[in-house]
């Protein structure tokens, strides 16, 4: 390093560089803090939009709609990657908080299932993979400006700052749901109250976009452009060419998966966990994630900061590593504090399901179409509701699914064939033994407020949260190093938004339904440590360190 760079790497912070964190920071927490609300109330949206599908099954399809918005990032990537090489960052900004903020106040006064029917859902879905083709193209401009501002040296330390929005939205989205509820009360929330979070966001739309009028142009950029030297056709270079694909494929595989995963598995699939298998009552669980949040955000800039220091793949990679090795114990002392009685009823009274395996699909229904009627069907997708673990164990063939919960069996039903009336009235009563059996062996309908150890519980979300902040604290310098300016927003914006809204985005959902099918509230922690770990041996073996890269030295 030169004496020039390190003078610029020892200096301060100028009020030009921090009015550009500040611009880029404050208007993505917006952008994420819309994405975020749908997550946020997935299981009062399954109601409000699904309510034609059974419980489980609605609620994996409100998940999928979620990931949606997840799965369409890459392609927004694509779009919005390219604009941002062709006409400059500043611009694609603007496009992009304005398609959000238009499609999550529409969520707002968006009519429900029981008014307008089927067509309810298919808007939804579209709003969001709206959001997320304008959330496929803001997070690579917001890194990628940033990083052209930040001295040599300090890249981590800057676009850390970036790394906060998407926990700050989450935080903000939390408490602006939290105040409302409180304010209108839970049947109210529950019925019309959770569309003001939604309506919200306009004014938080208004604020962002006089933000990004108010940014300057990246010098990356305008030298690149004074220079002519701006790419005629960015993904023909970013994906045509074997020595760019090549770091895309690796910078996917070998960071931006397993750092996704562990990013979703702390800030989503903990939420998720606490309210459905664990039946922790909604405000306690988003208190507990929000302070949590709270707690660990100053450790993205912490990390960030580190990741100048020893690199970014130590800290990235040993995230990964850290998480996989200990998701199981701690997710399994989240039972023990947040519901003991779960926890010994699992252990009293374990429950088998003996069904002819032919039988027993897997209750994965992405169109909320498909009807699981057989006896094997029926009887696990109760368990599943219930948050009971179950052992499966093999039938006779053709035999009807049976269920032993202690000492008590409870036969199953046939609903295939049936008409709705009968099928309905089978399944009411079979319901109703079952959950009261349910109920004798000591398995709780919710968890006992008065048994949360909420000090625990908190400290157990903490440490997930600590592992998102390694992971993703140094990620944005480490993607904005691998690539050349002239192809950067595009470049790094396709791994990033694959690993994130593919690998991650997927994960609530996947997840719920392997819980579903197997019969073990931790199973889908499986979907996570997998991935992780295969990211810590594709990148300790071949992702070069990047933080000494000169992301100026070629165009």
């Amino acid at each position: 390093m030169t004496t020039a760079s390190v003078n610029k790497t020892a200096r301060g912070i100028t009020p030009e560089e921090r009015k550009v964190i500040f611009a880029s920071s404050l208007g993505t927490v917006f952008e994420w803090y819309d994405f975020y609300l749908y997550g946020s109330l997935a299981a009062i949206i399954a109601k409000q939009f699904f309510a034609g599908t059974d419980p489980t099954t609605g609620f994996i399809f409100a998940l999928l709609a979620f990931a949606a918005g997840f799965i369409v990032r890459p392609f927004g990537a694509l779009v919005f990657g390219r604009l941002g090489d062709l006409v400059g960052r500043k611009y694609t900004f603007l496009v992009t908080i304005l398609i959000m903020g238009a499609s999550t106040f529409i969520v707002g006064i968006l009519p429900n299932y029981n008014s307008i029917g089927i067509t309810a859902p298919i808007i939804l879905i579209i709003l969001r993979i709206l959001q997320g083709l304008a959330l496929g193209g803001e997070y690579g401009g917001a890194a990628t400006y940033v990083a052209e501002h930040a001295p040599e040296g300090r890249r981590g330390a800057f676009t850390a700052w970036i790394q906060t929005t998407a926990t700050m939205g989450l935080f903000l989205s939390l408490l602006v749901i939290l105040g409302v509820r409180t304010a209108v009360g839970e049947a109210a929330f529950a019925d019309w109250g959770w569309r003001i979070p939604f309506l919200v966001s306009i004014l938080l739309l208004a604020i962002s976009v006089w933000i990004r009028m108010s940014m300057n142009e990246s010098p990356a950029f305008i030298k690149m452009k004074s220079e002519g030297k701006i790419s005629k056709a960015p993904l023909t270079e970013a994906f045509g060419r074997w020595k760019n694909l090549k770091l895309v494929i690796l910078a996917l595989v070998g960071l931006t998966a397993g750092q996704a995963v562990v990013w979703y598995t702390g800030q989503f699939y903990a939420l998720f966990f606490l309210t459905q298998s664990l039946k922790v009552d909604g405000p306690t669980a988003n208190i507990l994630i929000a302070a949590a949040l709270l707690l660990a955000t100053p450790f993205f800039l912490v990390f960030g900061s580190l990741s100048d220091r020893i690199g970014r793949k130590p800290i990235i990679l040993g995230g990964c590593l850290i998480a996989a090795l200990t998701y199981f114990p701690i997710f399994s002392a989240l039972t023990h504090y947040a519901n003991p009685a779960l926890e010994a009823a699992q252990q009293k009274a374990p429950v088998i399901v003996t069904a002819d395996p032919k039988t027993c699909k897997f209750q994965f229904n992405p169109t909320g179409t498909s009807k699981f009627t057989s006896s094997c069907d029926v009887a696990k997708a109760k368990l599943a509701a219930a948050s009971v673990n179950y052992q499966n164990a093999v039938g006779e063939p053709g035999s009807v699914a049976t269920v032993k919960i202690g000492d008590k069996v409870i036969t199953s039903f046939e609903a295939t064939g049936l008409s709705k009336e009968a099928a309905a009235e089978k399944d009411k009563a079979f319901s109703k033994e079952l959950l009261d059996d349910i109920k004798a062996a000591g398995y709780p309908s919710k968890a006992d407020p008065d048994q949360i150890n909420k000090p625990m519980v908190l400290l157990l979300l903490f440490i997930l949260v600590i592992y998102v902040t390694m992971v993703y604290g140094p990620i944005a310098a480490a993607l904005v190093e691998m690539f050349p300016t002239r192809i950067r927003y595009t470049s790094m914006s396709m791994p990033y938004h694959i690993g994130n809204g593919w690998f991650g985005g997927l994960l609530p959902t996947t997840s719920f339904a392997l819980v579903a099918y197997q019969g073990d509230i931790y199973y889908g922690l499986w979907y996570p440590i997998i991935i992780a770990l295969v990211t810590v041996v594709i990148g300790a073996l071949f992702v070069k360190e990047t933080v000494h890269n000169d992301i100026n030295a070629e165009y």
